[in-house]
């Protein structure tokens, strides 16, 4: 019998998610580089579906593999975390402000592989508490798979919600759109920054 309960658990799960620090800054620096909130939100939903496809993966392999992550690995994927927010927050910085942004839409290889690395990173904690919480394979399952759901989801809304207000903001004429625009490649490196150092601790 499936675990009504824990599925919607699952799918909550997913939504808050998709509002950690790290995909906020993320999803900020797609707004700004993606003209119209549609055009952002295809890159959040492209982000979105390659979380989950790594994140089902990776979860899926613990839960019905019975196979045992290293902590060391989930330390390596969050030092690659880091590496990556640090090099988008750059690549943001570097390529201007609001007003020179690119016009030609983003390809679908970035989103989709930013979006596979950050699913890995915590994927196996998810997991494996699952599999010691939902002792049905079944419902551990679609469990994971509900939490990959509303990771999608979780990144449509922020999109949504943060997509006129940043638009409003960044414009051109105001004195501080400026300041507005480098902040979310600010946020990103900085977030890197204070995940790397805690990624080499565990090392140190």
């Amino acid at each position: 019998m499936l675990d009504v309960s824990a599925l919607v658990l699952g799918l909550g799960l997913g939504l808050r998610h998709a509002t950690d620090a790290d995909h906020v800054a993320v999803v900020s620096a797609m707004l700004q580089r993606e003209p119209g909130a549609l055009r952002a939100l295809r890159v959040a939903v492209l982000w979105g579906l390659g979380h989950t496809v790594s994140f089902l993966a990776l979860g899926l392999l613990i839960v019905l593999g019975g196979v045992r992550i290293p902590a060391s690995f989930e330390r390596a994927v969050e030092l690659l975390v880091a590496a990556m927010l640090i090099g988008l927050g750059a690549w943001h910085l570097a390529r201007g402000t609001g007003a020179s942004a690119p016009t030609r839409a983003v390809s679908a290889k970035r989103p989709v592989a930013v979006g596979l690395v950050h699913g890995l990173a915590g994927s196996a904690g998810v997991a494996l508490l699952t599999g010691a919480t939902i002792h049905s394979r079944l419902c551990a399952t679609l469990y994971l798979a509900l939490f990959g759901v509303g990771t999608v989801l979780g990144m449509a809304l922020l999109t949504a919600a943060l997509s006129w207000p940043i638009a409003w903001a960044a414009r051109p004429h105001r004195p501080w759109s400026g300041w507005i625009f480098r902040l979310p490649g600010i946020s990103s490196v900085g977030l890197g920054l204070l995940l790397g150092v805690e990624c080499l601790r565990f090392w140190g």
